[in-house]
């Protein structure tokens, strides 16, 4: 049989990057599997794309995705502004950046803030552990009050909400999602393709080195037993409304009726009302 192929005749195989380095079971590498199926099924041209990112182990997966896009690896909460700088020098880019809690909640809060406050027009996806995975573990700015880890002891700070502080930063675009629901987590990732400006997902993405307790509200035993969708978005086939090209119909007399095809193949019928 002949493989499998998408829209532009590729298959999921060319939207895979280099093997992961990461932990066997990390959430991140979830992700990056959902960000493949999402290229694949939207027949995204990989050299139109650019990948950023900035340092943590969820800065390391945009090497484990699209092998064949531009990609950019910039220093520690830089990511904002260094893809900012290359939407404003190429506006024919889309733009996946990844970044995590630290990346984003610490070192690169203030530069997150402003971005959503210009709305540069990027999918923009935070890898959310709760902790430093790639230091050992330390706590994060989205660790939760009162968790206790092994060689740091209690957290003792209020957690940071990087949902709503996008929300609240007047970002146009912002989702939660838990890597552990693969179908959930692709379904954002293609209504954030489709949107016209930044649209931020914060995925829960269980550390199961440093932070996988089942205590803990970051990990996939809680991440399981506490998922309560808020809305249901299977009302279309794929799970969210594709952007298509606007259908027109040209001018026709009164008391004629058309027949029109829709982007699904259905039609409708219209039929011009008569004056008087």
């Amino acid at each position: 049989m002949a493989p499998k192929t998408n829209l532009i005749g590729l298959e999921r195989e060319e939207y895979k990057g280099s093997k992961s380095t990461l932990c066997p079971g990390c959430g991140h590498d979830s992700i990056s599997n959902q960000i493949i199926s999402m290229a694949y099924d939207l027949g995204i041209n990989q050299h139109n794309l650019i990948k950023m990112s900035g340092i943590g182990c969820s800065s390391k997966t945009p090497a484990y995705f699209m092998g064949r896009a531009h990609s950019f690896n910039s220093v520690h909460g830089r990511m904002p502004s260094v893809t900012t700088g290359a939407m404003l020098a190429n506006r024919s880019l889309t733009a996946i950046a990844v970044s995590g809690d630290g990346d984003t909640g610490s070192i690169g809060f203030g530069q997150f803030k402003h971005l959503m406050r210009r709305n540069v027009p990027m999918v923009y996806i935070i890898e959310n552990n709760g902790v430093y995975g790639l230091t050992k573990g330390q706590f994060s700015a989205t660790s939760d009050p009162g968790q206790t880890l092994k060689y740091y002891g209690k957290n003792e700070l209020p957690s940071l909400d990087l949902a709503l502080e996008a929300i609240i930063g007047g970002a146009t675009f912002v989702a939660r999602s838990f890597s552990g629901d693969a179908k959930q987590a692709q379904t954002l990732l293609k209504a954030a393709m489709s949107h016209q400006g930044t649209a931020v997902i914060d995925i829960i993405s269980p550390c199961v080195t440093f932070n996988n307790a089942p205590d803990a509200n970051k990990s996939y035993p809680y991440g399981k037993e506490h998922e309560i969708p808020l809305h249901e978005i299977d009302f279309m086939p794929k799970g969210y409304v594709p952007q298509r090209e606007e259908i027109t119909v040209e001018d026709y007399a009164e008391g004629e009726t058309i027949t029109v095809e829709m982007h699904d193949g259905s039609h409708i019928r219209l039929k011009k009302a008569e004056h008087g």
